[in-house]
């Protein structure tokens, strides 16, 4: 009697969580981990969509990694027993300075797509971008969600339709609007090309033997709606993706090569709330943004999916928030893992960073709660960041904080 009192009073048995989405989530201890398990979950064609880059995906690579060579020089004594990780963007406040990336065709990680993305972003308080090439549609996703919305656009050879869309965002609600300047042509993902992907997938034998492999995905992409681009009108003659497309094909004939900064000047002229120029990668451009009178640029390569060999967001920061610095705010889009990310990105220049990856993950992951997550992992990875490194706020992460290595 007195062993198994002595057993009892050194072991204790967790809890078995029956919810076994809660229980993958107790597993993840990062974004590395819910890619893993995303890549488990979800068939080999597209998880290699959502993970890849372009050509040798040096550049994909190099997004993360190049946070690894900022250093921290952290003060202590400090009191940080309250941190406040608040601050605005486009004018508007933030509880933390994180925002969602547009992505295309969400509803591949999970049929909830857009819609479970911006509930989530909503609840944490931060600004949900929606993409033109999304497949949730402006109206459906303004009825989730009462949080932050921006709207995401290329430049379509057809203006008609890009001024039809930009209208609809503004009579749903979008506060901002982003343009992807880095996109004339799509780049050459590799990946792709080597498992003949198409969106959505086409059936044959290997996507059949891929879809018993990962029954949970195929259960949830055969028993809802088709997946579409929910934003392109049929009236416009273009491919609203409801049969399989080639997408380098697909963007290659209907965006337009000859977009130029006039097309900024034009954008004005058919909205007027806040511009974003997404896809910004050298200093000379950023100062031409400031000179267009946009209001934010997004430091981005396209999450490495475009030339491979661009600058990596994180090295340019510090450069561009010399030359413009203050006159616009400047957004870190691409390679942010973590909540110390952020807070190297901020002690560079940035105003704030966004991520488009790391919620696909979760999605494909666990779904609506696996965003949910996700972006508490950023908060909460801040709130750490800011405390072991001896700052209270936002306006005390200064340029001191950090050197690179």
């Amino acid at each position: 009697m007195g062993m198994i009192e002595t057993f009892r009073s050194v072991v204790q048995f967790r809890e078995f969580e029956l919810d076994g989405t809660k229980r993958r989530l107790s597993r993840t201890a990062d974004v590395a981990d819910l890619r893993r398990a995303a890549k488990r979950r979800l068939p080999f064609g597209v998880f290699d969509y959502i993970d890849g880059g372009a050509e040798d995906e040096r550049t994909l690579d190099r997004n993360s990694t190049a946070f690894g060579r900022v250093e921290f020089r952290p003060r202590v004594l400090n009191d940080v027993s309250k941190v406040d990780t608040s601050t605005t963007l486009l004018g508007k406040p933030v509880p933390f300075p994180l925002a969602l990336s547009p992505t295309g065709f969400t509803r591949i990680a999970h049929s909830q797509g857009e819609l479970a993305v911006a509930r989530a972003a909503q609840r944490a308080g931060i600004p949900y971008s929606l993409s033109t090439m999304g497949t949730r549609s402006i109206e459906e996703v303004a009825s989730v969600s009462a949080g932050t919305k921006w709207y995401q656009v290329y430049t379509w050879k057809d203006r008609g339709l890009v001024k039809e869309m930009i209208s609809r965002a503004e009579t749903a609600g979008y506060e901002a609007l982003i343009l992807t300047v880095d996109t004339a042509v799509l780049g050459r993902r590799e990946r792709d090309v080597r498992r003949g992907y198409t969106l959505p997938p086409k059936i044959g034998l290997d996507t059949l033997l891929d879809g018993m492999i990962h029954p949970g995905w195929t259960k949830d992409f055969l028993t809802h709606d088709p997946i579409t681009f929910a934003n392109v009108p049929p009236s416009s003659g273009a491919s609203d993706g409801s049969s399989a497309v080639d997408l380098a094909g697909f963007i290659n004939s209907q965006f337009d090569q000859a977009l130029s900064w006039g097309d900024v000047d034009w954008l004005r002229s058919v909205w007027a709330g806040p511009v974003i120029l997404k896809g910004i990668q050298t200093v000379a451009d950023a100062e031409l943004a400031v000179k267009s009178g946009v209001e934010a640029i997004a430091l981005s390569n396209h999450g490495g999916r475009q030339l491979d060999g661009a600058p990596t967001p994180i090295e340019l920061v510090e450069p561009v928030a010399q030359a413009v610095g203050g006159r616009i705010d400047i957004i870190c889009d691409g390679g942010v893992r973590r909540g110390s990310d952020i807070v190297k990105a901020l002690a560079l220049g940035a105003t704030a960073c966004s991520v488009g990856r790391p919620y696909l993950y979760a999605l494909g992951a666990a779904g609506e709660p696996g965003v949910d997550h996700v972006l508490e992992f950023f908060r909460s990875g801040m709130v750490r960041t800011m405390q072991l490194s001896g700052v209270r706020s936002v306006e005390e992460i200064t340029r001191d904080l950090v050197a690179w290595n």
